[in-house]
């Protein structure tokens, strides 16, 4: 009986230790997140204003630019920080915060000029994508997985060997498979490049996991640095991260941003929430209705996570400058060739000609066809500036 009852008392203060350590892993992912986005659109405002004002410095030698910097390290270190106390399936979904973080504060601080009757059109979508991405970021964590274990040096060994027999060799000729027709086959795919960039990432989650775990436990008085597996679990982690960059890098310079972050966002949790399944057993002892109710919160996550995305603006294509001499009706008033720079003063204007839209967009340079043809001297001086299509008779 009283082995019975010193039992379940040790049970109770696990499940209670389990939950503050998901509390605190939770609320460190949630402030990462957060620190994250507001850093880039700290670093963002840097950039903005140096260019508005014309300011011949380098950025890094502003300070708002390290002030950036700064909360980019911070905001790491808590995402970081926050694997090694909370389940990966409750960590990876938390970075739709930064999404969330970065709609609001680039609507604040960094928006465009708008007109009221426009506001609807243009940013209904946002607040909606939002308040689902916050429902459903407060059902996933509410309904995810509360079990965690201390991440020792025989622990992650003993997951490792598990994982080893099946689902890492899986995982490797899928991989093999979808880096053969993107290399081989030049199959450029969006879908296969996130793919990609996801099987890597599940394998980073897991290993930054297991590294912040046994960093913890080795601050706290229990040393794990002294076996080998911290720093295969290192390598892994650094050479994964590094792959993950360069094929998304590919991806941006194929593929417009915005749908590269919403996508992204979808198959990389649910590659990650696999991963924390099958290597850490982050389910095991989950029932049914927290499982739906946990996947429900994330199909609504991602959801709001593609509506906000959805409404990103495109770049638009515009001409940074016009070669007169290429009219050839224009002979007198520009014969020696030199062209009309724009002035950019917060918006783009030629000459005395200032645009009166003085939206801050991100311009796209595009070539302008300009026919050149040839036309008589009245022609030419009734109408200098537009030169029709004149059919002879």
């Amino acid at each position: 009986m009283e082995t019975q009852f010193a039992t379940t008392v040790a049970a109770l203060d696990d499940k209670s230790n389990s939950y503050k350590e998901n509390l605190i892993g939770t609320l460190l992912a949630i402030f990462g997140n957060l620190f994250i986005s507001i850093s880039l659109s700290v670093q963002k405002y840097s950039h903005v204003r140096l260019a508005g004002l014309k300011d011949t410095r380098t950025y890094y030698w502003t300070k708002t630019w390290w002030f950036g910097l700064l909360l980019t390290i911070v905001g790491e270190l808590g995402v970081f920080t926050s694997y090694a106390f909370a389940p990966l399936s409750l960590v990876t979904p938390l970075s739709a915060v930064s999404v969330i973080a970065s709609s609001i504060l680039g609507f604040i601080f960094l928006r465009d000029k708008w007109k009221p009757k426009d506001f609807l059109r243009r940013y209904v979508l946002s607040f909606i994508g939002c308040a689902l991405t916050v429902v459903g970021t407060y059902m996933f964590v509410t309904f995810g997985p509360n079990t965690h274990e201390r991440l020792t040096a025989d622990n992650i060994v003993k997951h490792l060997i598990g994982w080893l027999a099946f689902p890492l060799l899986l995982e490797i000729i899928a991989f093999c498979l979808l880096l053969y027709f993107y290399k081989k086959k030049n199959a450029k795919y969006l879908v296969v490049i996130l793919i990609l960039v996801a099987l890597l990432g599940s394998m980073t989650v897991i290993t930054v996991k297991a590294v912040s775990g046994m960093l913890v436990l080795s601050i706290t008085g229990s040393l794990q640095l002294n076996y080998p597996i911290f720093y295969i679990m290192f390598v892994c982690m650094v050479s994964t991260a590094v792959f993950q960059a360069s094929l998304l890098t590919d991806a941006s310079q194929l593929y417009d941003s915005s749908q590269i972050a919403s996508i992204n966002y979808i198959i990389s949790t649910l590659f990650a929430i696999t991963a924390g399944a099958v290597f850490y057993l982050e389910f095991n002892h989950a029932d049914v209705l927290h499982l739906c109710m946990f996947f429900l919160g994330c199909l609504i996550a991602f959801l709001g996570v593609f509506l906000i995305t959805r409404n990103r603006k495109k770049s638009k294509a515009f001409e940074p400058y016009v070669t007169m001499d290429a009219v050839a009706a224009l002979p007198n008033m520009h014969d020696k060739g030199r062209t009309i720079q724009p002035d950019y003063n917060g918006s783009f204007s030629y000459g005395a000609l200032v645009s009166s839209d003085s939206t801050p967009e991100n311009y796209t340079p595009a070539t302008l066809a300009i026919v050149q043809e040839q036309h008589n001297s009245k022609a030419a001086s009734t109408m200098p500036y537009w030169a029709p299509d004149l059919k002879k008779d």
